[in-house]
C-alpha cells in the first residue's frame, strides 16, 4: 500500500498523538471559504502604531527611539507576576495558579519588515536578542518554562503588523512540552540517545521531506505534520537550549529560519501567517540530556494565501487529518525555494 495514495494515520514521535492522512483527497473539489491575502506593502513608520520608535502605547507608555531589537513587559499580559486564588471547593473542580511574565521583543524598528524580508544578519540578531530573554528569564526561580513564539498575520490574530514576537514565561511546565519531555525522556531511557537527533538523521538519509539545511541547523516537514504546511527546525547538534548555541550555530539557524519562511513566501505568494516557536528544556535547573532544542513552524494554509486550513468536525473529536501528504508539502516548498535568491 503506497503512502502517497491510500488513508493512513501517522504517529507523532513528539507528543505520542496520531494524525490522519488522506491523499487522495486532495482530487475533490473545493468550494469552502475564500479571504483575501494580507496586504504585503508597509511604511518604514507608522505613527499610529504601538510598537514603533518613540510612539506612545495603548496603556500611556512611550517606546524610546529604538533601533534594531527592543523589548518591554506586555501591557496587557495574560499572567501576573503573583497569582492567588480560591479553590472551587469541589474534587470535580481541579484549579491550580498560574504566575509568570509576558514580554513583547520587536525584532527591529522598521514597521515594514517581517524575518522573511529581513537580512540573515538582521535575524541573527533578533535571534540573539531573543535567547537573552530567554536566559533572563529561565534563571528565574519562580518560572518553570520560558515559550517563546510569534503570530504572524490577520489569520492568526496578531493585532499588530510590526515585526515581533512574545514570551510568556510560566510557573508551571505547558501542556505540549509536558507531552514532548515524556517522549523525549522515554526514548533517551531506552536507547541512550536523543529521540530528534536519531529521527533527524533518518530524515538526512531520506531526503524526501527536507526544506532547506546547512551545516548548523536543518528545517523539514515532519513525517507527523498536522498542518498542512507544518515545519520543524533543528539544530544538528545535540543542544537543549538556546544558550548552547554558539555564534555560528545561531547565524545558521537565523539563515535557515529565513529561507524556510521564503519558502512559504514564494509559495503561496503573499506574506504567510503563521504561529512559530522554540521549545528549549523546562526551566527548572536541571540537566535535559533528553531534550533537542526545536522550533515548529504552523501556516494555517492549504490551497492558496487566501485559504485558511480549518481545524473541524472529525479533527476536533476525533483526531487531527490532513490531505496532502507532508512528502508532497516538502517538495513544494523545496521547488519554491529554488526559485528564491536567497
Amino acid at each position: 500500500m503506497s503512502l502517497e495514495e491510500h488513508s493512513h494515520r501517522r504517529l507523532n514521535l513528539l507528543t505520542g498523538e496520531w494524525v490522519l492522512v488522506s491523499p487522495h483527497r486532495t482530487r475533490r473539489p473545493w468550494q469552502g471559504q475564500v479571504d483575501k491575502p494580507e496586504a504585503e506593502s508597509r511604511p518604514e513608520y507608522d505613527p499610529e502604531c504601538y510598537l514603533c520608535p518613540g510612539n506612545e502605547r495603548a496603556n500611556g507608555n512611550r517606546n524610546p527611539r529604538y533601533s534594531g531589537p527592543f523589548a518591554f513587559d506586555n501591557d496587557f499580559p495574560a499572567l501576573s507576576a503573583v497569582s492567588d486564588i480560591e479553590q472551587p471547593g469541589n474534587s470535580l473542580l481541579v484549579a491550580e495558579r498560574e504566575s509568570g511574565s509576558c514580554r513583547v521583543a520587536c525584532f527591529s524598528e522598521r514597521h515594514d519588515l517581517r524575518l522573511a524580508t529581513m537580512g540573515d544578519v538582521d535575524v541573527e540578531r533578533a535571534l540573539q536578542f531573543l535567547f537573552q530573554e530567554f536566559q533572563a528569564l529561565d534563571m528565574r526561580p519562580d518560572i518553570g518554562y520560558v515559550q517563546v513564539f510569534e503570530n504572524r498575520g490577520r489569520m492568526m490574530g496578531c493585532s499588530n503588523p510590526h515585526p515581533h514576537a512574545q514570551i510568556w514565561a510560566t510557573r508551571s511546565l505547558p501542556v505540549e512540552p509536558s507531552k514532548e519531555l515524556v517522549r523525549q525522556r522515554r526514548y533517551f531511557e531506552s536507547e541512550g540517545r536523543s529521540l530528534l537527533l536519531d529521527y533527524l538523521q533518518t530524515e538526512l538519509g531520506q531526503e524526501e521531506r527536507l526544506v532547506c539545511c546547512n551545516e548548523q541547523a536543518v528545517s523539514l516537514v515532519p513525517f507527523w505534520a498536522t498542518w498542512p504546511y507544518e515545519i520543524l527546525v533543528l539544530p544538528r547538534r545535540a543542544i537543549s537550549g538556546p544558550a548552547e548555541l554558539d555564534e555560528n550555530e545561531v547565524a545558521g539557524l537565523a539563515r535557515v529560519l529565513r529561507e524556510t519562511l521564503l519558502s512559504l513566501e514564494k509559495l503561496f505568494s503573499a506574506a504567510v501567517p503563521y504561529s512559530m516557536g522554540f521549545h528549549p528544556r523546562p526551566s527548572d535547573g536541571r540537566p535535559h540530556p533528553e531534550w533537542q532544542f526545536h522550533a515548529h513552524i504552523y501556516p494555517p494554509l492549504l490551497r492558496s494565501a487566501s485559504v485558511r486550513k480549518h481545524m473541524v468536525g472529525f479533527e476536533m473529536l476525533g483526531m487531527p487529518q490532513r490531505d496532502i501528504t507532508p512528502e508532497a508539502a516538502a517538495l513544494n516548498l523545496r521547488n519554491a525555494l529554488s526559485r528564491v535568491r536567497v
